[in-house]
């Protein structure tokens, strides 16, 4: 096992192309790194970089205390998984896990040993004389992962494994690959496009954007408290909701302006919060409202519970525009202010497309951005 750290890294292409603007990146030994993002932001190339299969225009990455820019990858001691599986069609799974084993040296028999246990880890011990082809496409990315266990490496890297699989199979090698890094402890640094993948799996997240890092942290320090806009609606499903409007000193405090088919309501933010922006000379000043679905409810579901230990949010009458049934749950969207507003609501309640509802929502969960810079407040 090993750390990973990632001083500066830049990578710029002859074309003068910049693909990373200069990453950092401190992974502790055993940590489980999520590289999340949408196409193109560059989280592939810098796996390929920590790889050695793309060379580092500027900066250093180091696994454990040794600078490995200049190494050659099958001396990084790294295994790589990677979406298609990259499996020899011609050779049993016993034979695709001990190929890397045979090309180093590994006697027969401890070969034989290696494989029994990594087949025994990933329960697919009755799957060792079968061929790749007859495998479903899950028992396939099983057998990649374990060919990269079989070789011990100090350091994992996935390549979107799972994006290939229909969605219930995702969700069991997500539950695989999880029971895997618990038992081995190993670092790994994992790609994905997907923000469910990410929060689920990662100790650590680090959301790209245009070969910047956006944000690092914590799964729920990103979900709770995210650094910008994007940050905000990358994470989290459905995204949060971002309306438009503006703080003013209210009777109470501070309260947030809500514009909705021509009327103005003012949602008087809870005293913590208020006082927090009083104290920073916040008040009368354009906002953007960030605020989670989960945090926006029917005012029905809200008056039978109490919400935020005590605070009673205001509410707000809407029109739905669209609901979608989950099973657990309602998501309800309708309009305020030329902006879409989702809200997670009792699958049985009384929400109907074109019908009145009054939503309300909880701002002390909310969080303020600033509409230029879209930076929190």
């Amino acid at each position: 096992m090993a750390s990973l750290s990632i001083r500066n890294v830049r990578k710029v292409y002859p074309n003068g192309a910049e693909i990373l603007k200069g990453i950092n990146l401190e992974i502790e030994d055993g940590q489980f790194l999520i590289l999340v993002g949408g196409s193109g932001c560059g989280k592939s190339t810098l796996l390929n970089m920590i790889a050695g299969l793309e060379t580092v225009s500027d900066g250093s990455i180091f696994i454990g205390d040794r600078c490995v820019n200049d190494v050659p990858p099958k001396s990084r001691d790294i295994a790589m998984v990677f979406q298609s599986y990259a499996l020899y069609p011609t050779m049993t799974v016993r034979e695709n896990i001990s190929f890397g084993l045979g090309i180093r040296k590994v006697p027969k028999d401890e070969q034989k040993k290696i494989v029994e246990r990594v087949a025994e880890t990933l329960q697919m011990t009755h799957l060792l004389d079968r061929k790749p082809a007859l495998l479903s496409g899950g028992q396939r990315q099983r057998v990649a992962m374990g060919r990269a266990i079989a070789r011990n490496p100090a350091l994992f890297l996935f390549d979107e494994p799972l994006s290939n699989l229909d969605a219930k199979l995702r969700v069991e090698m997500r539950s695989e690959i999880k029971l895997m890094h618990q038992r081995l402890g190993t670092t790994i640094v994992y790609v994905t496009h997907d923000q469910v993948e990410a929060m689920t799996l990662g100790d650590k997240i680090a959301v790209m954007k245009d070969g910047v890092v956006q944000q690092f942290g914590s799964p729920q320090e990103i979900y709770d408290s995210p650094d910008n806009v994007f940050v905000a609606g990358f994470i989290g499903s459905p995204s949060m909701n971002f309306l438009p409007g503006k703080l003013i000193r209210s009777e109470s405090g501070i309260a947030f302006t809500l514009e909705h088919e021509g009327v103005i309501t003012l949602l008087p933010l809870p005293a913590s919060f208020s006082d927090t922006l009083l104290a920073s000379n916040m008040s009368e000043r354009n906002v953007i409202l960030g605020i989670r679905p989960e945090h926006v409810t029917d005012a029905v579901s809200a008056r039978r519970s109490e919400v935020a230990g005590g605070y009673h949010p205001t509410e707000v009458a809407c029109t739905v525009e669209l609901t979608e049934p989950t099973g657990p749950d309602t998501l309800v969207f309708s309009w305020f202010n030329k902006s879409r507003a989702t809200c997670r609501t009792h699958p049985r309640a009384a929400a109907m497309p074109g019908a009145r509802m009054n939503l309300a929502f909880d701002l002390s969960k909310a969080v303020l951005f600033d509409p230029i810079t879209e930076q929190r407040l």
